[in-house]
């Protein structure tokens, strides 16, 4: 009885957060109370559901974003790669989504799609370009990008904390997938796109009249914050030798910042998304409380008896399992609930890396499959723009179908 209520109270959980009526935190909270209350899981049980690796990494990440955010920087980087384009379609497209999937690698992205966005805005009005194609093209490399890398993509922070796996190890395994994809994609795209993105006559020089320069901060903050990004990174990369934990890197790395930069400490914590950070608290809990009752075990015995004990069936199905359910439901919960049954599973690293990338490439599905997807779609509508999901469908299907086939023979190829 337990067992289906607890998969009941996820399952409405989740169908709130996908229809978006109530926000998705407001949910989160109301479903971790209500499986607390109802004794599905104790207090105790409860607080060792929460992953703190992952909100410290969240939140270190965070401090550094808006350190980063206020010096201008991105803005200055995405308006150089414009001018750098000439107006012409294949230089603009590839730099513009190559700067997103860059920066997605590094930073969430949701915060690379709030930065890249208005100064997309900014190109596409100097040359007179349809918007939608390039934000559509941004999301994308955005989830591909994202998907390189340990600290690029929420399902991948999870994963991480769930398996213990460092950042090299999703360097190596996750990230050239991800790049060729990304490649694959993208040149499909500009293919599709190529003729939309061709300024008319004389608007190329409107280009030459932005001042990238003016964008930027002082140069001591940019100097501060780049560094301390800088070695936030590059502890990230070195992180397993000392014996340290990617949160411990990050919040070092933002208490850094801080300290040396001279900022008001309540500036930057008022800038920690703290709606995101108590989403995942929540989510936590409901799913701590499926695993204690014992439902993900009955997938996990289901899923191996499924898929005969065969590494490349089982490898496989977590793949495209992933991919179609993350293309329905955001893929932060449906990460958080499949990472314990991989878990269970044992065995190949191999399953990591499949829920990895079928959890992030199947974002690009649908509107709805990623949050990124849905800032893009919110930032297009307050431009009076409307990105609908039948339009989005049309580009994420066959992008996403293309990304799969190689991930697809990645895994085949190389993992299993």
């Amino acid at each position: 009885m337990q067992e289906a209520i607890a998969a009941g109270l996820f399952l409405v959980v989740l169908g709130i957060v996908v229809s978006e009526r109530i926000h998705r935190t407001k949910i989160a909270l109301a479903g971790a109370a209500v499986a607390a209350l109802a004794g599905l899981i104790s207090q105790e049980e409860a607080i060792a559901a929460i992953d703190w690796g992952v909100i410290g990494l969240l939140a270190g990440m965070m401090v550094l974003v808006w350190g980063t955010e206020r010096t201008g920087v991105f803005t200055y980087v995405a308006i150089r790669v414009g001018q750098a384009s000439h107006g012409r379609p294949a230089r603009l497209m590839f730099g513009l989504t190559g700067t997103t999937a860059l920066t997605s690698a590094f930073l969430d992205n949701v915060t690379t799609i709030l930065l890249v966005v208005p100064i997309t805005f900014v190109i596409a009005d100097a040359l007179e370009l349809d918007l939608i194609p390039l934000i559509i093209a941004e999301v994308i490399a955005s989830n591909l990008g994202g998907a390189a890398t340990l600290i690029g993509d929420p399902p991948n922070i999870i994963i991480a904390g769930q398996s213990g796996l460092g950042f090299n190890d999703f360097l190596l395994h996750v990230g050239p997938p991800a790049v060729i994809s990304y490649l694959v994609v993208t040149v499909g795209l500009y293919l599709v796109h190529r003729r939309a993105l061709t300024p008319p006559p004389g608007r190329i020089e409107e280009l030459g009249f932005l001042d990238a320069s003016a964008s930027l901060g002082p140069r001591r903050e940019v100097g501060i914050v780049l560094g301390c990004l800088g070695l936030t990174v590059f502890g990230f990369f070195i992180h397993s030798a000392l014996g340290l934990e990617p949160a411990t890197i990050a919040l070092s790395g933002a208490a850094l910042y801080l300290l040396i930069s001279g900022v008001d400490i309540d500036q930057p914590l008022l800038a920690i998304e703290w709606t995101t950070l108590f989403f995942f608290v929540g989510l936590f809990v409901v799913v701590g409380a499926l695993e204690v009752n014992g439902v993900l075990e009955g997938i996990t015995d289901w899923l191996a008896d499924a898929t005969g004990g065969s590494a490349a069936a089982q490898a496989l199905g977590i793949l495209w399992g992933s991919a179609i359910a993350s293309g329905i439901v955001d893929n932060i919960p449906f990460t958080a609930a499949m990472a314990p049954v991989v878990d269970q599973l044992g065995g190949a690293e191999a399953n990591w890396w499949a829920l990895s990338i079928g959890a992030c490439y199947g974002g690009n599905f649908t509107l709805v499959g990623a949050s990124a997807n849905r800032v893009g779609a919110g930032a297009l509508r307050k431009a009076g723009r409307e990105l609908s999901f039948m339009r989005f469908l049309r580009v994420g299907v066959p992008a996403t179908l293309a990304s799969m086939a190689v991930a697809t023979l990645w895994i085949l190829l190389v993992e299993v």
